[in-house]
């Protein structure tokens, strides 16, 4: 019971590029300190540029 309540707590994301690209990231994310929507500034390989990455459930 422990193990589903830390899932619920951190879970899982995928990031998805602004560029149109469709590459992603997966990372997890404390929904306790970010409630909100995740946008992070990371590299994206397709289009060979620092694109902005938006959260995707």
């Amino acid at each position: 019971m422990a193990a589903t309540k830390t899932k619920d707590l951190r879970p899982v994301i995928r990031l998805v590029s602004t560029a149109g690209t469709g590459y992603t990231y997966v990372t997890r994310k404390n929904r306790r300190n970010t409630p909100d929507r995740l946008v992070l500034r990371k590299f994206d390989p397709v289009v060979r540029r620092h694109v902005e990455f938006k959260e995707t459930r």
